[in-house]
């Protein structure tokens, strides 16, 4: 019964943020692993977070994050700095520009997800697990 549990909860996981990522291309150019990283950066202190820790909040490796850091600052969303206490240690810092796109992208987000959970709630094999999920 546990695989078959996990089985609906993969099958929901991917049908929704497929309709995320659908969304927010449509709408704002950026992909899903963008809008999350600039979501976590602007609620953090400061607007800044170490890249592992950014890794980490969002679910890739540290391979994965340095190239979205990359292509988040060749865009002007976010810069890189160093750690003043370790020279080791790079933060990811959201700019004006990152914050103003997350901004404008988080109603489509919203948006999106009320959408994609609404048509899988629908679904009778999905339905009981959105209903456990919303309540």
């Amino acid at each position: 019964m546990d695989a078959e549990h996990w089985d609906r909860l993969g099958a929901l996981h991917t049908r929704v943020e497929q309709e995320l990522a659908r969304a927010l291309q449509r709408h704002h150019s950026i992909g899903l692993s963008e809008y999350r990283a600039l979501s976590r950066l602007a609620e953090a202190d400061d607007g800044e977070l170490r890249m592992q820790e950014l890794a980490d909040l969002i679910g890739l490796n540290q391979s994965s994050v340095s190239r979205l850091a990359s292509r988040l600052e060749s865009s002007g969303l976010t810069r890189r700095d160093l750690c003043p206490d370790d020279r080791r240690g790079v933060y990811s810092v959201i700019t004006e520009e990152g914050r103003e796109v997350q901004k404008k992208a988080r109603p489509t987000y919203d948006g999106a997800l009320r959408e994609a959970l609404d048509a899988a709630a629908a679904d009778g094999h999905l339905g009981p697990l959105v209903e456990s999920l919303r309540s």
